[in-house]
């Protein structure tokens, strides 16, 4: 098959001459020189020659030497096929004939650069496409992908139809397609090609793309046919600049240098006689255009090189027409890329909306977990829970400490959550008898009782783990992303925490709706001395309410901490939106909690996206927006009714 596989073009004019021979085994050795000292810019066509030769030999020879193992022996000069031995080499002549074996000191072993081995790599791909390995024909794949060439497209047709895996006939067909698009010398194949793609959101497709829409600026004075195809006209100080035009203007030799005023003034100091420029007296150039008519004045006379003035820039660019033109000169195919890619930037641009909206639920899921906890307690307590963060803390340490017991990660989850519930819940059933009991209806007391705790319970942590980060591995059914395509995907940890959290849910509404607790509960919400009255002690309520509100931020920590850094302020990151959550929701209701989470993760997410750079900016432009909300709307979004709204 004669093919020229290198794209060399002028290359092989000032590449020496490669010699004809009929085997792969004398094109080397006619080629020696070229061999042993190989340089990318003049090893081409002896890599060509080879890979044309027809010779089975030529691929054992490239692959060789580009994996370094193609020398020469010293003895006789001879080129041999090197593999190693126990007592150095294990020969073969290029032939494939065995040559015995040499020690390593008699054989200079050729070791081209990465250079040269990019060059051979390429040469390879035609034998490689019809490798029977799969994966060296999936590695042909990639060297084309990697580099496309012209050259590359008839081999890549003729191994389609012999391809048996459904996979690489896949890959090979769309890769096909994309050299296609760019190489074919038929416009209509192109066209077909880049159609073809429609609605395709692939990165390598907007990479063939791009350079068919690539524009070059361009000049030619008014009145001239500019050849070529033109993308569209450019205006002179809205398109493009005056600088910009002028340097375009001198760059294609269509206009004289600018003048500046260092050179002006240099100028017009050397040409200086009996107290004149040109003839135009010394006081009289005391204003720019009399400076530019001296100067006019020397080139017209010689004495100075050619260079335009201000004034004869606007006048020269005034006289030129400017434009962009394609640096694919069939304007069918630029227009079938134009419109294929517009419709790929608006599909972008819902995908993108679409991998934000993901965001925004994954974030509002994590918002949730850790405030559902605070809703229960600051909704039916009426209890403000500083020490809410470091429930999440002692959640995210337990399921740590049970990691060091427990090294298989999955099995070590599920230990985790139902012992960081029963942690956390103990935990804050003996904060509620010890000290909130006693604080109850004095709620700037309860406030700073907890923010001390909260201060205690982080000092410890600090005693017991240290001030480092602590690792809480997740399994590894959990590692990677779901990934709809090149844009919209969201981790496997994530979509975790979006299931748990919907769990939770469940389970508080199974709670609150279908069990004794829950009913008591809603009792005590609503109206606690009623309550009382019908038989219902709150004091039990508030103690199991407490409780199971630090429970759930315990796992609510485990949850978090799988993707965050587990360390002692691991909950402080997260006792603000907490707060805001419940109270943007409606205090003392879950669905109100919900919706609290859903908007506080959409506006952090739509304000991060508006501005990337600065999330620190998007949490103080959140936290404005809620307190304007507030104003609005001061019970929140779903805010209580009946005798529990008035109090």
């Amino acid at each position: 098959m004669l093919l020229s596989l290198i794209p060399l073009g002028g290359l092989a004019q000032t590449s020496p001459p490669v010699a004809e021979a009929s085997s792969a085994a004398e094109i080397v050795e006619e080629n020696r020189a070229q061999i042993e000292r190989p340089s990318r810019q003049t090893i081409g066509p002896v890599i060509a020659a080879l890979a044309a030769s027809g010779d089975p030999q030529a691929v054992t020879i490239l692959s060789a030497w580009a994996d370094r193992g193609l020398g020469i022996r010293k003895s006789d000069g001879a080129f041999v096929l090197l593999s190693t031995g126990q007592d150095g080499y294990a020969l073969r002549s290029l032939d494939g004939a065995d040559a015995g074996t040499a020690p390593r000191a008699d054989i200079t072993e050729l070791r081209p650069n990465s250079g040269v081995r990019a060059v051979i790599a390429t040469a390879l791909v035609q034998f490689q496409l019809n490798d029977p390995d799969p994966a060296r024909r999936a590695d042909a794949l990639t060297t084309i992908a990697r580099d496309p060439a012209p050259e590359l497209l008839d081999p890549l047709r003729a191994s389609i139809e012999a391809e048996t895996d459904p996979a690489l006939r896949a890959q090979k067909d769309r890769l096909n397609r994309l050299l296609t698009l760019r190489f074919d010398p038929d416009s209509a194949t192109r066209i077909a090609a880049i159609e073809s793609f429609s609605g395709d959101l692939g990165l390598d497709l907007r990479a063939a793309l791009n350079p068919l829409l690539a524009t070059t600026r361009r000049a030619a004075p008014l009145g001239t046919t500019i050849e070529g195809n033109i993308a569209r006209d450019l205006d002179p100080g809205s398109d493009l600049s005056e600088t910009e035009a002028y340097d375009l203007l001198v760059a294609a030799d269509l206009a004289p240098a600018r003048l500046t005023t260092p050179e002006l003034k240099a100028a017009l100091a050397a040409n200086i006689v009996d107290g004149a420029v040109a003839g135009i007296p010394l006081a009289e150039l005391n204003t720019q255009s009399a400076r530019n008519r001296a100067y006019t004045a020397l080139e017209q006379a010689g004495t100075v090189p050619v260079a335009a003035t201000d004034e004869e820039v606007t006048q020269i660019i005034a006289g030129h027409q400017f434009v962009e033109t394609y640096s694919e000169p069939d304007s069918a195919v630029t227009t079938a890329a134009q419109d294929v890619l517009t419709g790929i930037e608006v599909k972008l641009a819902a995908m993108q909306v679409a991998d934000l909206s993901l965001d925004a639920l994954s974030l509002a899921s994590i918002y949730f977990l850790a405030a559902i906890g605070l809703a229960i307690t600051f909704g039916v307590m009426r209890v403000i829970n500083m020490a809410h963060g470091e429930f999440i803390m002692m959640g995210a340490y337990t399921g740590y400490v049970v990691q060091l017991f427990i090294p298989n990660y999955t099995l070590s989850l599920i230990v985790a959550l139902p012992l960081a519930f029963l942690v956390t819940f103990m935990a804050g059933v003996a904060m509620e008898r010890l000290v909130i009991r006693h604080l109850y209806k004095r709620p700037l007391e309860t406030l700073l009782a907890t923010f001390g705790i909260s201060i205690a319970l982080q000092q410890l942590a600090k005693n017991i783990f240290g001030t480092q980060a602590r690792p809480l591995t997740s399994p590894a059914w959990l590692d990677g992303a779901l990934t709809f395509n090149d844009i919209v995907s969201i981790s496997y940890i994530r979509v975790a925490i979006f299931v748990l959290a919907i769990l939770f849910l469940l389970f508080f509404l199974w709670l609150m709706k279908r069990t004794r607790l829950g009913l008591e509960v809603r009792a005590v919400t609503q109206n606690p001395s009623m309550a009382a009255s019908m038989g219902i002690n709150p004091d039990r309520i508030n103690m199991l309410t407490f409780g199971l509100g630090s429970g759930i931020a315990g796992i609510a920590g485990i949850a978090i901490g799988l993707f965050a850094q587990v360390t002692s302020e691991i909950g402080q990151a997260y006792i603000v939106q907490s707060f805001m959550t419940v109270v943007v929701g409606g205090v003392g209701n879950i669905w109100g909690t919900l919706a609290g989470a859903l908007m506080i993760g959409t506006l952090q997410k739509g304000i991060e996206f508006l501005n990337p750079s600065n999330t620190l900016a998007a949490q103080t432009y959140m936290i404005l927006f809620i307190i304007l909300f507030i104003q609005f709307r001061p019970r929140g979004i779903i805010a209580l009714k009946g005798r529990a709204a008035g109090d």
